[in-house]
């Protein structure tokens, strides 16, 4: 690390070849991403964005419309999911009557036809990869128990299933008709952040059942992917024959019709789902204190850098051959450990320049996340909160000792199968 005049106002700057080389004073080559000129369309839009966002995050901190089931959006978005399983129930129902009216081959011909489209347009439950890495609570107790904790100061219970993978990312979901919970930890994620941090993540992520996220609850997620279904269904064909291109044409208006109901579910839920990620954050610092919650917020800004470090292990590992694949399956918590010194060794210099960055790209018409910067904003405006869960030494050790096989599986296949998060 060096230090450098910067070339604009000559105030000092602190250089870390890791990093992008940027002056606090004047923000000179703050982004160093190329950033094409909005056209006069797209400024408005972002002008439209950020009213809404501003609005919102006002709404957020006043207390009011804090109930994401309640606004008149997501109760159409509701009604829309409602109709969408509606035809899917129509079909199934006018098959059966279809195969029990007696009347003729013909009857049952069409009868078969309208169940085989109601089972191809069911609801979905996500389906998990074969090779998926799945924690059960005999597997990991000490870490469902931790869910559990947290679950309990979020006001809503814990989670049935636990996913590991490498992405560098956590999420929830609801599966099967009882809506079982599904908990999704990106190990390298995980692994970066402090043990206040995961506390604070998963409060995140347990906080979208308890404060009415829409896109998160069973009935609106499966009709989206119903609608996915069907937009999917009436495709065009590629190089179509003269039948086919009669088909196409015939599946124009149905295809326009379906993609037009999929950008209305997606715009009705947009704003209840920004809100949740404001009430998720509260919920995360409840959980594990404001400093924590916010900790975890400043940590994601930065996972582009753990990104960068885990292509780094894969690259090595191809230049050398073999002989890392073998140091990873007799080791893998050395990749672990050198992602996790990394991480720590992020100067706060890079943590301010994302901050920065962030609040100059502003709103995102289309982002289920609210700017970070506001998110900051709206924990930081309240008083600090402290942590309801703490953990220690002894139950981290415990923890770890039962993601201990996970980790090296993951990291076996992030050297060997390379790192696209």
């Amino acid at each position: 690390m060096g230090i450098q005049p910067c070339p604009e106002c000559g105030a000092e700057i602190r250089v870390d070849a890791r990093f992008v080389v940027w002056c606090a004073a004047c923000d000179w080559n703050i982004d160093a991403t190329p950033q094409e000129e909005p056209n006069q369309l797209e400024r408005a839009r972002r002008a439209l964005a950020r009213r809404h966002g501003e609005k919102l995050l006002a709404e957020v901190m006043d207390g009011q419309n804090l109930h994401a089931r309640r606004d008149a959006p997501s109760v159409l978005a509701y009604a829309i999911a409602l109709a969408v399983h509606g035809v899917t129930l129509a079909l199934a129902m006018g098959g059966i009557w279809c195969l029990l009216s007696g009347r003729g081959g013909g009857a049952i011909v069409f009868g078969v036809i309208l169940l085989v489209m109601a089972w191809g347009f069911r609801p979905r439950a996500p389906r998990l990869p074969a090779d998926a890495l799945v924690l059960h609570r005999a597997d990991a107790p000490e870490l469902y128990a931790l869910v559990d904790q947290v679950a309990q100061v979020v006001g809503t219970r814990g989670v049935d299933l636990i996913w590991v993978d490498a992405g560098i990312n956590a999420s929830v979901m609801s599966y099967g008709l009882r809506g079982r919970r599904l908990l999704t930890l990106g190990l390298p994620l995980w692994e970066s952040l402090t043990p206040q941090q995961r506390i604070a993540l998963l409060g995140h992520e347990l906080g979208h059942y308890s404060n009415g996220d829409t896109r998160h609850g069973l009935v609106v997620a499966t009709a989206y992917r119903t609608l996915t279904t069907w937009h999917y269904s009436f495709a065009p064909t590629a190089r179509p024959s003269a039948v086919e291109m009669v088909v196409n044409v015939v599946y124009v208006v149905p295809r326009l019709l379906v993609l037009g109901l999929l950008s209305l579910l997606d715009h009705l839920t947009l704003r209840a789902t920004q809100r949740a990620e404001y009430l998720a954050d509260r919920e995360a610092a409840r959980a594990a204190s404001t400093e924590a919650a916010v900790g975890l917020m400043d940590r994601l800004l930065i996972m582009d850098s753990a990104a960068v470090a885990l292509r780094r292990e894969v690259n090595g590992a191809a230049l050398t051959g073999s002989y890392a694949a073998r140091k990873a399956d007799a080791g893998s918590d050395d990749l672990w450990k050198r992602l996790a010194a990394h991480m720590a060794s992020v100067p706060e210099y890079e943590y301010e320049r994302q901050r920065r960055v962030g609040a100059r790209a502003g709103h995102s018409v289309d982002s289920t996340h609210p700017p970070t910067h506001l998110r900051r904003t709206c924990l930081l405006a309240g008083p600090p909160m402290p942590a309801a869960v703490v953990t220690d030494g002894d139950r981290e050790q415990r923890i770890a000792a039962e993601l201990a096989g996970v980790r090296i599986k993951v990291a076996r296949r992030i050297v060997r199968e390379g790192f696209d998060g």
